[in-house]
């Protein structure tokens, strides 16, 4: 369990703690923890007691539920500045979900004690927690609402859609099949196929080991359940 390595600067860059006062940082600084956590490793696991909020400084992870006997779905990956921990941050109760490193991660590791302490006297900082806690139960609303309205080719769709980020005017999917096949609730052979159905269309095309969405707008119209 290593002390704080990095520095203010780096600290203001991220969205929570660019929320505090410069009195409310300093004073959180000695409270906060720096761990690293190498590839595939589970940062947290579902089960356990709630005693902190963490934010990911660099790195990539997934937030995922399994049922124990090597099935799992991935609700979501989070990335560098985002937050996880917040719904037993705020209730107490044990993890809903487990988070794993997707690859190398460096977390910093805030004792919920010393995080209320701030967040009594600072809305703003208060209110940026309840979106993002917010935020991923509503991913939660979609992704049940997904299983139930929609096929495997839908729910590719729709997450090709959510996924895709601008690279140079680009959209890029960076997400291999397997996690996308996770995410969906599917196997990696229909998603691989379900994707070289919409290369056929003319809707995606592959490039190494990325997606390129070509048809953003004509993705939603795919495998809706009647």
């Amino acid at each position: 369990m290593a002390s704080l390595a990095v520095g203010t600067t780096m600290l203001r860059t991220l969205p929570l703690l660019s929320r505090l006062s410069d009195r409310e940082l300093v004073e959180l600084i000695p409270r906060i923890q720096h761990r690293s956590y190498p590839r595939h490793t589970l940062m947290l696991r579902a089960g356990e007691k709630s005693d902190a909020l963490y934010i990911i400084v660099s790195g990539k992870a997934k937030i995922l539920v399994d049922d124990g006997d090597g099935r799992e779905v991935t609700f979501t990956s989070i990335g560098s500045g985002e937050l996880f921990g917040e719904m037993s941050f705020a209730d107490e109760k044990p993890r809903s979900a487990s988070v794993q490193a997707l690859e190398p991660c460096e977390v910093l590791y805030i004792p919920r004690s010393a995080l209320l302490e701030c967040l009594k006297h600072n809305f703003d900082a208060a209110m940026y927690v309840l979106k993002i806690a917010v935020a991923r139960l509503r991913q939660a609303d979609l992704k049940i609402a997904s299983l139930a309205l929609m096929d495997v080719r839908g729910r590719v769709a729709r997450l090709l859609i959510d996924l895709a980020h601008d690279v140079n005017g680009v959209c890029i999917v960076d997400t291999g099949a397997e996690e996308i096949a996770r995410m969906v609730g599917a196997s990696r052979e229909m998603v691989s196929r379900v994707v070289k159905e919409m290369a056929e269309r003319g809707l995606v095309k592959r490039h190494k080991r990325k997606i390129i969405v070509l048809d953003r707008a004509s993705l939603p119209q795919l495998g809706i359940v009647h």
